[in-house]
Protein backbone atom coordinates (compact mmCIF):
# COMPACT_ATOMS: atom_id res chain seq x y z
CA UNK A 1 0.00 0.00 0.00
CA UNK A 2 1.20 3.58 -0.58
CA UNK A 3 2.16 5.71 2.41
CA UNK A 4 1.34 9.21 3.24
CA UNK A 5 4.22 11.16 4.96
CA UNK A 6 3.10 11.90 8.71
CA UNK A 7 3.82 15.40 10.58
CA UNK A 8 6.82 14.95 12.43
CA UNK A 9 4.33 15.30 15.40
CA UNK A 10 2.35 12.53 14.88
CA UNK A 11 5.59 10.17 14.01
CA UNK A 12 7.21 11.74 17.29
CA UNK A 13 4.04 10.33 18.97
CA UNK A 14 4.49 6.99 17.95
CA UNK A 15 8.04 6.95 18.24
CA UNK A 16 9.47 4.36 20.59
CA UNK A 17 11.41 6.71 22.43
CA UNK A 18 8.31 8.04 23.76
CA UNK A 19 8.70 10.19 27.04
CA UNK A 20 8.71 8.03 30.80
CA UNK A 21 5.11 9.38 30.83
CA UNK A 22 3.96 8.08 27.65
CA UNK A 23 5.51 4.88 28.32
CA UNK A 24 3.39 4.70 31.50
CA UNK A 25 -0.19 5.22 29.62
CA UNK A 26 -0.09 8.52 29.56
CA UNK A 27 -2.12 8.65 26.69
CA UNK A 28 -2.42 11.26 23.43
CA UNK A 29 -5.43 12.25 20.93
CA UNK A 30 -4.38 9.99 17.81
CA UNK A 31 -4.22 11.73 14.12
CA UNK A 32 -5.16 10.20 11.19
CA UNK A 33 -4.68 11.54 7.67
CA UNK A 34 -8.42 11.22 5.46
CA UNK A 35 -7.78 11.44 1.75
CA UNK A 36 -11.17 11.95 0.20
CA UNK A 37 -10.66 10.18 -2.28
CA UNK A 38 -10.66 6.50 -3.50
CA UNK A 39 -7.87 3.42 -4.02
CA UNK A 40 -10.31 2.16 -6.43
CA UNK A 41 -9.69 3.82 -9.81
CA UNK A 42 -12.68 5.68 -10.92
CA UNK A 43 -14.29 4.86 -7.54
CA UNK A 44 -16.08 6.70 -4.68
CA UNK A 45 -14.72 6.70 -1.57
CA UNK A 46 -11.29 7.86 1.20
CA UNK A 47 -8.76 6.66 2.88
CA UNK A 48 -7.72 6.79 6.05
CA UNK A 49 -3.39 7.00 6.99
CA UNK A 50 -2.63 6.27 10.23
CA UNK A 51 0.46 8.44 12.26
CA UNK A 52 2.99 5.59 10.67
CA UNK A 53 1.81 6.52 6.81
CA UNK A 54 0.20 3.90 5.91
CA UNK A 55 -3.35 3.10 4.93
CA UNK A 56 -5.62 2.26 8.30
CA UNK A 57 -9.38 2.33 6.72
CA UNK A 58 -10.54 3.01 3.21
CA UNK A 59 -13.98 3.07 2.00
CA UNK A 60 -14.84 2.12 -1.74
CA UNK A 61 -17.95 3.42 -3.20
CA UNK A 62 -18.67 1.88 -6.62
CA UNK A 63 -21.85 3.36 -7.09
CA UNK A 64 -22.67 6.55 -7.25
CA UNK A 65 -21.35 9.49 -5.18
CA UNK A 66 -23.46 9.92 -1.89
CA UNK A 67 -24.36 5.93 -2.59
CA UNK A 68 -27.63 4.98 -0.39
CA UNK A 69 -24.68 1.92 1.23
CA UNK A 70 -21.74 2.19 2.26
CA UNK A 71 -19.24 -0.02 4.04
CA UNK A 72 -15.90 1.26 6.07
CA UNK A 73 -13.17 -1.18 5.98
CA UNK A 74 -9.72 -1.70 7.27
CA UNK A 75 -6.95 -2.31 5.17
CA UNK A 76 -7.20 -5.86 4.60
CA UNK A 77 -11.31 -4.76 3.27
CA UNK A 78 -12.88 -6.58 6.09
CA UNK A 79 -16.10 -4.28 6.70
CA UNK A 80 -16.33 -2.83 9.85
CA UNK A 81 -19.26 -0.21 9.67
CA UNK A 82 -21.98 -0.84 6.95
CA UNK A 83 -23.97 3.12 6.47
CA UNK A 84 -27.20 3.38 5.12
CA UNK A 85 -29.28 6.35 3.93
CA UNK A 86 -32.83 5.68 5.34
CA UNK A 87 -34.62 8.54 3.90
CA UNK A 88 -35.13 11.15 1.09
CA UNK A 89 -34.81 14.38 0.63
CA UNK A 90 -34.36 17.29 3.38
CA UNK A 91 -35.86 14.44 5.82
CA UNK A 92 -32.71 12.01 5.15
CA UNK A 93 -30.89 10.05 7.86
CA UNK A 94 -28.05 7.77 7.84
CA UNK A 95 -27.96 4.45 10.27
CA UNK A 96 -24.72 2.51 11.22
CA UNK A 97 -24.03 -0.86 12.17
CA UNK A 98 -21.46 -2.49 13.55
CA UNK A 99 -20.34 -5.77 11.04
CA UNK A 100 -18.21 -8.27 12.90
CA UNK A 101 -16.24 -11.29 11.34
CA UNK A 102 -18.83 -13.79 11.26
CA UNK A 103 -20.89 -11.31 8.95
CA UNK A 104 -23.07 -10.20 11.54
CA UNK A 105 -24.08 -7.16 12.59
CA UNK A 106 -25.49 -5.37 15.70
CA UNK A 107 -28.40 -3.65 15.78
CA UNK A 108 -28.02 0.06 14.74
CA UNK A 109 -25.20 1.32 16.50
CA UNK A 110 -25.85 5.05 15.78
CA UNK A 111 -28.09 7.35 13.89
CA UNK A 112 -27.92 10.67 12.34
CA UNK A 113 -30.05 13.36 10.55
CA UNK A 114 -28.42 16.66 8.96
CA UNK A 115 -29.94 19.62 10.80
CA UNK A 116 -30.54 23.11 10.07
CA UNK A 117 -27.49 24.79 10.58
CA UNK A 118 -25.23 22.90 8.52
CA UNK A 119 -24.50 20.47 11.25
CA UNK A 120 -25.63 17.40 12.16
CA UNK A 121 -27.23 15.52 15.48
CA UNK A 122 -26.08 11.93 16.46
CA UNK A 123 -28.25 9.67 18.61
CA UNK A 124 -26.35 6.88 19.84
CA UNK A 125 -28.71 3.82 19.86
CA UNK A 126 -29.87 2.45 23.35
CA UNK A 127 -28.46 5.83 24.95
CA UNK A 128 -32.33 7.39 25.51
CA UNK A 129 -30.67 10.95 24.10
CA UNK A 130 -31.47 11.93 21.17
CA UNK A 131 -28.06 14.27 21.09
CA UNK A 132 -25.44 12.17 21.93
CA UNK A 133 -22.65 13.69 19.86
CA UNK A 134 -23.38 16.60 17.22
CA UNK A 135 -21.06 17.38 14.46
CA UNK A 136 -21.05 21.58 13.68
CA UNK A 137 -19.74 22.90 10.54
CA UNK A 138 -20.46 24.27 7.28
CA UNK A 139 -21.80 22.57 4.41
CA UNK A 140 -18.58 21.34 1.95
CA UNK A 141 -16.42 22.79 4.35
CA UNK A 142 -13.38 21.15 5.44
CA UNK A 143 -13.48 21.98 8.99
CA UNK A 144 -15.51 21.13 11.60
CA UNK A 145 -16.18 19.83 15.19
CA UNK A 146 -17.39 16.42 16.84
CA UNK A 147 -18.81 17.18 20.64
CA UNK A 148 -20.10 15.14 22.96
CA UNK A 149 -23.11 15.26 25.26
CA UNK A 150 -21.74 17.75 27.26
CA UNK A 151 -20.82 19.77 24.67
CA UNK A 152 -16.83 19.13 24.87
CA UNK A 153 -15.13 18.79 21.65
CA UNK A 154 -13.97 14.71 21.49
CA UNK A 155 -12.46 15.43 17.48
CA UNK A 156 -11.85 17.90 15.07
CA UNK A 157 -11.01 17.61 11.23
CA UNK A 158 -9.20 20.46 9.54
CA UNK A 159 -7.40 20.95 6.08
CA UNK A 160 -3.97 19.18 6.69
CA UNK A 161 -0.53 21.63 6.37
CA UNK A 162 2.61 19.84 5.73
CA UNK A 163 5.21 21.26 8.64
CA UNK A 164 5.70 24.40 6.98
CA UNK A 165 2.87 25.53 7.38
CA UNK A 166 1.41 25.05 3.59
CA UNK A 167 -2.58 24.22 3.05
CA UNK A 168 -2.61 20.87 0.89
CA UNK A 169 -6.17 20.20 -1.11
CA UNK A 170 -9.11 20.96 0.25
CA UNK A 171 -10.05 16.62 0.19
CA UNK A 172 -6.43 15.75 2.18
CA UNK A 173 -7.75 16.71 5.62
CA UNK A 174 -6.57 15.55 9.13
CA UNK A 175 -8.73 14.01 11.70
CA UNK A 176 -7.51 15.10 15.32
CA UNK A 177 -9.47 12.03 17.90
CA UNK A 178 -9.29 12.61 21.76
CA UNK A 179 -7.39 9.93 23.73
CA UNK A 180 -10.98 8.78 25.08
CA UNK A 181 -13.36 8.20 22.44
CA UNK A 182 -14.05 5.11 20.10
CA UNK A 183 -11.63 6.21 17.02
CA UNK A 184 -13.61 3.80 15.15
CA UNK A 185 -16.85 5.20 16.42
CA UNK A 186 -15.46 8.62 15.23
CA UNK A 187 -14.31 7.78 11.91
CA UNK A 188 -17.94 6.80 10.95
CA UNK A 189 -19.24 10.00 12.32
CA UNK A 190 -16.67 11.60 9.91
CA UNK A 191 -17.62 9.44 6.53
CA UNK A 192 -20.93 10.08 7.49
CA UNK A 193 -20.51 14.22 7.06
CA UNK A 194 -19.10 13.22 4.31
CA UNK A 195 -22.01 11.47 2.47
CA UNK A 196 -23.99 14.66 4.14
CA UNK A 197 -22.54 16.80 1.84
CA UNK A 198 -21.88 14.55 -0.86
CA UNK A 199 -18.10 14.84 -1.24
CA UNK A 200 -17.34 10.69 -1.21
Amino acid sequence: MAKVKPLPEAAAASSPSASPSQQQGEQKPAVYTVWMKSLVFNGNGCTVYGADGCVAYRVDNYGCRGGREVFFMDRAGNNLIRIQRKSFCMFRRWEACRCFDDGEETRPWFRVHRTWRNGAAVAMHGSGRSRAYRMDGCSRKSDYKISGADGAIVAAIARKQTASGVALGEDVLTLTVGPEVDHLLVLGLVLVFGLINRCL
